[in-house]
């Protein structure tokens, strides 16, 4: 069932989100870009503002009219909720007896519930799921921040300039994984959203609400919003066959052409909403009594990530970038059987030197059909 709702009615919703008890954590304006952080009123959304998005550049501008969901993707990504840059994972103290005591850091719970995640983001969030959940080795920590999160999720009515979910099959259009979906509606006479609900929680949150049902017209406004930011789309990946095609070209002069270009600065990884890379450090305090294990993000780009037994397995710039590429579009299917790239294009709004992941991939498909 597909409801239209006004701004009012959605602050019902947001209103009730937190009568029972959720942290909203939703899109903001702060620092000139839009961050995901913890908002208290709908006013704190980024009404009315947009980002306009490209290789190596981002920028946010105004908008004409006042869109709660206008902008297309943040810098940041839903994932440091759960998968925080920096967190403590042990205690270790001496004890009086001279011996060691060890404590594991437990998570605090938290509910939360986001608003406005993109359909690509849900994919990175799934993808997240599969590598601290579904594997032999469980993040309790990770498990215990996605307990009960509820998701409204915000259809894309605009295309980013560095976006490219349609090759990746993850958007724009939300299919799985939320409570409540939401397209926006602007046009010279309404500002709307048609409302989807997605699961048992999302129509137990709405039940006691009287929205109207959205007419078929309505229904086709929003509908052809999407459609047209699937056809919008700037960049495409033929994925057809990447896996072998990346395989077999492992020692491509391509690389070298992109490791002129790469700084291995890790921004692709930092901004990616997949990545998981993490390195351990051991903090101990003054007295020499006490010290703390603290897990922070890493990046396959930094070249003492993979340092082994003396030195680096990946000692070059262009073996850096070609783990990384090849991860994510190759082995990642071997690992969890999906790609570990989901079109939401901050890999290349974010590097500095304006690198574009697709681009990449086609020049090696263009020069294997070369033969």
């Amino acid at each position: 069932m597909q409801y239209n709702i006004n701004k009012n009615e959605f602050t019902g919703i947001f209103k009730l989100l937190q009568q029972k008890g959720y942290t909203v954590i939703a899109p903001s304006v702060e620092n000139k870009a839009i961050v995901y952080k913890e908002i208290e009123d709908i006013s704190d959304l980024p009404i009315g503002w947009t980002d306009e998005q490209t290789n190596g550049k981002y920028k946010l501008k105004k908008r004409s009219d006042k869109a709660l969901f206008g902008y297309n993707c943040s810098p940041q990504t839903w994932k440091k909720f759960f998968f925080p840059p920096k967190e403590n994972i042990a205690y270790i103290s001496v004890t009086p007896d001279g011996g060691f005591e060890s404590k594991p850091y437990i998570a605090p719970f938290k509910k939360y519930a986001i608003i406005g995640m993109k359909s690509c983001e849900i994919h990175a969030l799934a993808i997240q799921d599969k590598v601290f959940l579904n594997g032999p080795h469980k993040d309790h920590n990770y498990e215990i921040r996605r307990k009960d999160v509820f998701i409204i999720a915000a259809n894309c009515t605009q295309a980013g300039g560095t976006c490219f979910c349609t090759s990746m099959n993850t958007g724009p259009k939300a299919s799985f994984g939320y409570d409540l979906a939401l397209t926006e509606v602007i046009n010279s006479e309404q500002h709307y959203f048609v409302l989807d609900t997605g699961s048992n929680s999302g129509t137990n949150i709405i039940k006691d609400f009287n929205f109207k049902i959205a007419q078929e017209k309505e229904q086709k406004e929003a509908n052809d919003l999407i459609e047209k930011t699937k056809n919008s789309m700037p960049k495409k990946m033929d994925t057809n066959g990447i896996k072998e095609l990346l395989y077999k070209n492992m020692e491509n002069v391509i690389w070298d052409d992109v490791a002129q270009r790469c700084l291995s600065c890790g921004n692709c990884t930092m901004s990616c909403p997949t990545c998981f890379c993490s390195s351990n450090e051991n903090v101990t305090d003054l007295s020499g009594k006490n010290s703390k294990i603290e897990k922070k993000w890493d990046s396959c780009f930094n070249q003492d990530f993979s340092y082994i037994s003396g030195g680096p397995v990946r000692s070059s710039v262009k073996s850096r970038y070609r783990q990384w590429i090849t991860h994510k579009l190759a082995t990642w299917f071997d690992q969890f059987g999906s790609s570990g790239c989901v079109g939401c294009g901050r890999c290349i709004t974010w590097c500095p030197t304006g690198i574009d992941i697709t681009e990449e991939i086609g020049k090696l498909q263009k020069q294997d059909k070369k033969g």
